[in-house]
C-alpha cells in the first residue's frame, strides 16, 4: 500500500511543508495552560492555533463544523491536494476512514452541560449533531463530494494501526480505488485535566522518548493526520506501507532507522529497553507534536517524508541513558527502510514498516 499524499494539522503548522520545518527546527517550548484547580498555577500542552485551521475560503461549506472536524477536513484535503490525484468517479474510487481515540470530546462535553443547564428539550440540535464521532467524516466526505465507503473508528489503544489495517483491506477487495486514512483527536480543558491528574507532566515541557520510563512524562497534544493511500504506483509517492502489525513485533536486519514512539500516554516505558538494536539509527519524535493516542499517525508521517527527502531528522530531545545510536544531527542519507514502534496502553507492541 502506497502513501500518495499527506495532509497534517499540528502545534507547528499545517502541512507537509511546515512537518519538514518542525523536524529541521527539533524541540519547541509548548504554550502554558492555566490549571483548573489552581488559577495561579500552569502546565504545558501542545494546542493547535488558531490561525492553523483558518481556512476561510475551504471551511465556509462547514461553516457550523466544531474545531474537532475543522482540523480533520483539513488534513484530508491536504492529503488529497498533496497526492495530485483527480479523482473523476468521487461515487466509487475513494474510501474515507477516520481513526480516533477520543472524538470530539469538547462538543460532547458541551452537550452534556447543556443538558444539565437547560433541560434535554432545550439543548441545541447542531451541537448534539457534532457531539457523534461520525461528524468529521460525514464533513470531510460533503467537502470532498466523496461518496464512496466510510467509517469512523474509535479506539484507545491502537487507533491508526486498525485504521491502515482497514484501509489496506478495502484496497485489496476492490471496494474503493483510494482510501482516504488518518485520524485526529483534540485537547480540550476536560483532557488536559485528565491527563493533570492521571500522567506526570513535564514541567520543563519536553517529552523524553529514550529515557524509558516507568513514570514518564508528557505533555498533552492534539491535531490531524491524513494519509491518500492506494495500491498504484503513483506520481508523488512517498513510501509503501509493507507491515502494520498490533502485537507482534519482528526485528528484521536491513531497516536503517527505528522510530520510538513514546510520548509518555502509556503510563510504563520499561518494556523500550530492549526492542532495537543498539547500532541501529534511532529517532523520536513525540517532543514536537506532544502526547496522543495517534501519535503513531505524525511518527508515520515523519518517517515518510524521511524516506521521500533521504533526509535523516535528528532527535529534538537527545538524553540517551541507554545508549541508544540516537540521530543527532539532520543530514542526507541512504534510507530504504524504516520501522515506526509503538507500546500501546495494553502492553501490545505496534509497528509501522515504511519502505522506499
Amino acid at each position: 500500500m502506497n502513501i500518495a499524499g499527506i495532509g497534517i494539522i499540528s502545534t507547528r503548522g499545517r502541512g507537509i511543508n511546515n512537518l519538514d520545518i518542525a523536524l529541521q527546527q527539533g524541540w519547541i517550548a509548548p504554550s502554558q495552560i492555566k490549571s483548573r484547580n489552581d488559577q495561579n498555577a500552569f502546565y504545558p500542552a501542545y494546542r493547535v492555533g488558531k490561525e492553523t485551521i483558518n481556512d476561510i475560503n475551504l471551511l465556509k461549506k462547514i461553516r457550523r463544523a466544531d474545531r474537532f472536524s475543522k482540523m480533520a477536513v483539513l488534513a484530508a484535503w491536504d492529503a488529497v491536494a498533496d497526492s495530485g490525484i483527480q479523482i473523476n468517479d468521487k461515487e466509487s474510487t475513494v474510501g474515507i476512514i477516520l481513526a480516533t481515540a477520543f472524538g470530539p470530546h469538547v462538543t460532547t462535553f458541551r452537550f452534556l452541560d447543556d443538558i444539565i443547564n437547560y433541560g434535554d428539550g432545550s439543548v441545541s440540535p447542531t451541537t448534539f449533531s457534532h457531539s457523534v464521532h461520525n461528524a468529521a467524516a460525514s464533513y470531510i466526505s460533503k467537502v470532498l463530494n466523496c461518496r464512496g465507503p466510510t467509517l469512523t473508528l474509535t479506539q484507545f489503544t491502537s487507533p491508526i494501526h486498525q485504521a491502515l489495517i482497514l484501509a489496506q483491506a478495502w484496497l485489496e477487495e476492490g471496494r474503493c480505488k483510494y482510501v482516504l486514512t488518518g485520524c485526529a483527536d483534540e485537547c480540550g480543558n476536560v483532557m488536559e485535566y485528565i491527563c493533570s491528574q492521571k500522567l506526570r507532566i513535564a514541567n520543563d515541557g519536553k517529552i523524553k522518548p529514550f529515557n524509558f520510563s516507568a513514570s514518564p512524562s508528557a505533555v498533552p497534544g492534539e491535531g490531524s493526520v491524513f494519509f491518500m493511500t492506494t495500491l498504484e504506483n503513483c506520481r508523488n509517492k512517498y513510501c509503501k506501507i509493507i507491515q502494520v502489525s498490533m502485537t507482534n513485533y519482528d526485528i528484521k536486519e536491513n531497516t536503517d532507522i527505528y522510530i520510538i514512539e513514546a510520548d509518555g500516554m502509556a503510563g510504563d516505558e520499561t518494556t523500550y529497553r530492549n526492542t532495537v538494536p543498539a547500532d541501529v539509527f534511532t529517532g523520536g519524535y513525540a517532543p514536537i507534536f506532544g502526547s496522543m493516542k495517534i501519535a503513531g499517525a505524525f511518527h508515520c508521517a515523519s518517517g515518510a517524508l524521511m524516506l521521500k527527502k533521504q533526509i535523516r531528522y535528528a532527535c529534538p530531545v537527545q538524553d540517551n541513558p541507554y545508549a541508544l545510536n540516537l540521530i543527532a544531527k539532520t543530514e542526507p542519507a541512504e534510507i530504504k527502510q524504516i520501522c515506526c514502534i509503538r507500546k500501546n496502553c495494553a502492553n501490545e507492541t505496534n509497528i509501522i514498516r515504511l519502505m522506499r
